[in-house]
């Protein structure tokens, strides 16, 4: 659908918070979680008190609240509460090391951390050395709070007028969220007021359709900028209902929860749906009888997977691309046009290219690099200057992805820019021979990575993880060689086949092949 960027004044929180009050959907539940539900009235009430509860601590608008928050009904009204008092949240991913957050509280200079009791005893001493050197407010969410730390549900608990938003901007930094950094530190993106809007507008309900009668379940969790659009900024925006899932999403949790509250939109990642496929008794609707849309992003889908899965659940997954940067997916297959082993089209709104190492357009199912340009592009990195420079080229961001595009103008994404290798002087796309894998039928999830042969070449090595009943042997890894030959490419099979228990991974599911390739 149009989107229209805001001109002058505009918050966040009041657009995507406060407005359903206004609009008379006060009474309608907005998340539920395995304590309850928060209806839009409640979302607004705690939001106007935690964001001036901020305010009484001493921060100021534009400075930095981190949240180390498990998806629950606490993360929306301390999210929204910080951008209505123009203070600017941080999400953490909770499923990181105490040293990842230390980094990230010093590099963004967080003025008070809100953490779940859950992740709090781990913290503690790390956050009492930094409170040494800095002052930092430590709000701990589910419990009684320790000794010089304060409790949020009391001061949500604390009645105060109606919160007066911040006159902030359109184009003013609303929040950060830091990237996955599986090569590197991480790099803070920093996000505009007026994006999560936009991705609603243009994906949420352009592309993924959602309504106002719908119930979205995102196993991502609300950390990642995938999760962040899936359950908070898409159903804000029309007034639906989202479900948050505090614990690590398995196959099994993601079941009952699908099953326990129905939902009609169910939102995953590629490992994930692999995993939930190798469920024994996964049936219709994979336990929601009104599950009317799926869709997956963090990494491309492999076309193996998208087909068993409308085969066994009776409902397409629209694959698409997104980025910490771009804060969610610009490019999308659509419904009733599903194209499994493909990201679809540009959504639009967006623009994408596909240049050669010269920034020239590449030929028809030639191989460059992705470039996009949208409206929710991050305001740059913080205190990266030169990272800013080289992902942030003017309208365009460079992704970082390498794709083709087809002959019916669809984008088949071959890998990450440093993941590709060539063999014989023609490119190698690691996900091409791992979706052939993976087709084969005996691996539930592979990884394909470039190594040195004997005489100094490289070939590719693939890295599997085989499903229950298959047993790792020469003769099955020759058999999988063949099948790589004959459907991707002579010259594409894997020469060596190593059979893992489980592949690394970030956080967010996505699989780190550079840790792979330094084996």
């Amino acid at each position: 659908m149009p989107w229209q960027h805001p001109a002058g004044p505009y918050n966040a929180a009041v657009d995507l918070v406060d407005r359903h009050v206004i609009d008379g959907r006060g009474a309608k539940p907005a998340f539920i979680d395995a304590s309850g539900q928060l209806t839009y009235a409640q979302l607004k009430q705690r939001t106007d008190r935690f964001g001036a509860a901020l305010r009484d601590l001493g921060i100021s608008p534009e400075q930095r609240v981190a949240l180390i928050l498990l998806d629950g009904l606490d993360f929306p009204a301390a999210f929204w509460g910080a951008v209505k008092a123009g203070i600017v949240a941080v999400p953490f991913n909770t499923l990181l090391p105490n040293d990842a957050w230390r980094y990230m509280l010093v590099d963004s200079r967080a003025a008070a951390v809100v953490i779940s009791a859950p992740l709090y005893e781990r913290a503690a001493p790390m956050l009492a050395e930094l409170r040494q050197t800095r002052p930092m407010h430590v709000i701990v969410s589910g419990s009684s709070p320790a000794p010089d730390t304060l409790g949020l549900e009391s001061l949500i608990d604390n009645p105060q007028p109606p919160l007066t938003p911040a006159a902030t901007h359109a184009d003013e930094v609303a929040f950060w969220l830091y990237t996955s950094g599986s090569t590197g530190v991480p790099k803070a993106a920093r996000h505009l007021h007026a994006s999560p809007a936009a991705t609603a507008a243009l994906y949420g309900q352009g592309v993924l359709g959602i309504r106002e009668d719908d119930m979205i379940y995102s196993a991502a969790k609300l950390f990642f900028a995938y999760g962040l659009g899936n359950a908070m900024s898409f159903p804000l925006s029309v007034g639906a209902t989202a479900v948050l899932l505090a614990e690590r999403p398995t196959p099994e949790s993601v079941l009952i929860t699908l099953k326990a509250h129905q939902p009609t939109i169910f939102c995953g990642v590629p490992t994930l749906y692999a995993g939930l496929l190798a469920t024994p008794g996964l049936g219709r609707g994979a336990g929601s009888a009104r599950l009317r849309a799926c869709i997956s992003a963090g990494e491309a889908l492999p076309e193996e997977i998208g087909r068993r899965w409308k085969e066994t659940v009776g409902v397409d997954i629209l694959d698409g691309l997104g980025s910490t940067e771009m804060l969610h997916i610009f490019l999308s297959n659509r419904h009733g046009d599903v194209r499994y082993g493909t990201s679809g089209s540009p959504v639009p709104g967006y623009e994408t290219r596909v240049v050669d190492e010269d920034g020239s357009p590449t030929p028809t199912d030639e191989i460059g690099e992705l470039l996009v340009k949208g409206p929710t592009a991050a305001d740059g990195y913080w205190n990266q200057r030169d990272r800013s420079r080289r992902t942030f080229a003017g309208e365009w961001t460079r992704t970082g992805d390498k794709y083709r595009v087809n002959a019916s103008g669809s984008y088949v994404y071959c890998g990450r820019t440093d993941d590709m290798f060539k063999v014989s002087g023609q490119w190698v796309s690691p996900f091409e021979v791992e979706s052939a894998l993976l087709h084969h039928g005996a691996a539930l999830e592979a990884a394909v990575v470039g190594k040195m042969d004997e005489d100094g070449l490289v070939k590719p090595k693939a890295f599997v993880v085989l499903k229950p009943g298959h047993e790792p042997s020469e003769e099955l890894f020759e058999e999988m060689r063949a099948f790589v030959k004959s459907t991707a490419g002579p010259w594409k099979y894997p020469r060596w086949i190593e059979a893992r228990a489980e592949l690394p991974k970030t956080a967010t599911g996505k699989i780190q092949r550079f840790k792979l390739r330094e084996e």
